[in-house]
């Protein structure tokens, strides 16, 4: 994290420095070069002005150079030496009197072009000469010197003081900006020894607020997987010691003499082998779920005939349990690509969920139909529904119980939810529940006709 924290400063300081920079040159180039110019200008009246008055005193320029060699009374800053005129003056004709640059001398005649660039001199009105500058005319005198040197100062300490303040921002705004990284890598170092479930402050709607967020929902998801699988260890631990216990407990009573090797005893282990037997398979049906390796052959199938036969295996039971199964199913039903073993299974598991929950004399219905470009079928039970609509959403859960004090014999493995789950899913379709309190649970499945 330092060397961000590093980089980010370095990258600020350095965009500072170039811009400041720049615009420091630029700003001292263009201030000298206006400057420059003003004092030209200003002088180059003033020279102007001064030369007309001479003229006005005179009534010619007669004299005019040699006032000039001994003692120049209109710029002292004017002439570097009293042998180097820096400017021309020439008569209105353009004929030079006092010559200049080195191409432009006395009884030399000025051309169009510099006679175009020149200040006519006028004196009440007639034109009397042409002032022609060559060259920087005028040097600045001591206080405008000065006064650019300050300039010049102030934009220089200006530049530096602006370099600090970009060092400082730059040291603030990095370690703002890698604050949330910081937390993120000490979260994922305490997660890697673990430390599970923690969260991070999300402090912008930024990329890095958005990594937050997905990093707190990654810890949470983590976290609540971490959990399940221990209480799904613990649980599967419990479910296959019930009937363990059982078995050993009577075969070793049985060995012991304190049971009898009566036929009764001898159908207590068969069934509890039986259970545990079931639970060994469903759990085998949840690992290749998990791992993708859920054996599923799909065929068309006839689910109006698959769900009259599930129908009428179920008879006897419902009759023994004095409650009605009801079939509704239209004379008509898409035929879709599934398996049908799976499918048995998946409906046959929420019927005797269904069942579990519906008191004596009461119904359970199970219907098909067609919605849009799938077949639904739904399993309507008679039962107390669910009163916390919260828990709708985690019957589907392994070994989910909605009443904790229920015993396994009663409430069953509490994995034939989640096996329809996977199996439904596998063969590429949805399935949810729906409950009212004190109305029954509906458990509503649906299969794609496209897929076949």
């Amino acid at each position: 994290m330092r060397s961000i924290t590093i980089k980010l400063i370095a990258a600020f300081v350095g965009i500072g420095l170039i811009s400041i920079l720049v615009i420091v040159l630029v700003a001292r180039w263009n201030t000298n070069q206006e400057f420059e110019k003003f004092v030209s200008n200003r002088n180059e009246e003033e020279f102007a002005i001064r030369l007309t008055d001479y003229y006005r005193n005179h009534g010619s320029w007669d004299g005019l150079a040699e006032a000039f060699r001994q003692n120049d009374p209109f710029d002292p800053h004017a002439l570097p030496s009293k042998d180097v005129f820096r400017f021309v003056l020439s008569d209105p004709s353009g004929l030079i009197i006092i010559g200049g640059p080195p191409h432009l001398q006395p009884g030399d005649r000025a051309s169009q072009a510099d006679l175009k660039n020149s200040v006519p001199l006028k004196v009440d009105d007639e034109l009397v000469g042409y002032l022609v500058l060559g060259g920087v005319p005028f040097e600045r005198n001591p206080l405008e010197s000065a006064f650019i040197r300050q300039v010049n100062n102030t934009l220089i300490y200006s530049g530096l003081a602006a370099i600090t303040l970009a060092l400082v921002l730059g040291m603030v705004l990095s370690r703002t900006l890698t604050k949330p990284i910081r937390e993120l890598t000490a979260a994922t170092q305490a997660m890697s020894q673990g430390n599970l479930g923690l969260q991070v402050s999300v402090r912008s709607r930024d990329e890095l607020g958005e990594l937050a967020h997905a990093f707190n929902k990654m810890s949470a998801d983590l976290a609540q997987s971490i959990n399940a699988r221990r209480q799904m260890t613990a649980d599967i631990a419990h479910e296959l010691r019930t009937p363990l216990s059982l078995i050993l407990g009577h075969a070793e009573a049985v060995n012991d003499g304190v049971l009898p090797p009566s036929l009764e005893n001898f159908e207590i282990i068969r069934e509890e082998a039986g259970r545990l037997e079931h639970l060994v398979d469903d759990l085998r049906t949840l690992s290749l779920a998990d791992t993708g390796e859920l054996s599923i052959e799909k065929r068309p199938c006839d689910l109006k005939k698959l769900l009259q036969d599930i129908s009428s295996v179920y008879q006897h039971r419902v009759q023994q349990k004095n409650v009605a199964l009801e079939l509704d199913v239209p004379s008509e039903l898409p035929s879709v690509q599934a398996d049908a073993n799976r499918i048995t299974q998946v409906v046959t598991n929420i019927l005797d969920n269904a069942l579990r929950y519906t008191p004596e004399n009461s119904k359970v219905t199970l219907a098909a139909g067609e919605v849009k470009d799938a077949v639904r079928i739904s399993i309507q039970d008679s039962g107390p529904g669910i009163k916390n609509g919260q828990d709708v959403n985690h019957i589907f859960d392994r070994f989910y119980r909605l009443d904790a004090s229920r015993n396994r014999a009663e409430g069953g493995s509490g994995l034939g939810l989640a096996i329809a789950k996977s199996i439904v899913q596998a063969h590429g379709g949805q399935i949810w529940a729906e409950s009212v309190e004190g109305q029954g649970l509906s458990v509503l499945i649906e299969l794609p006709v496209t897929s076949c």
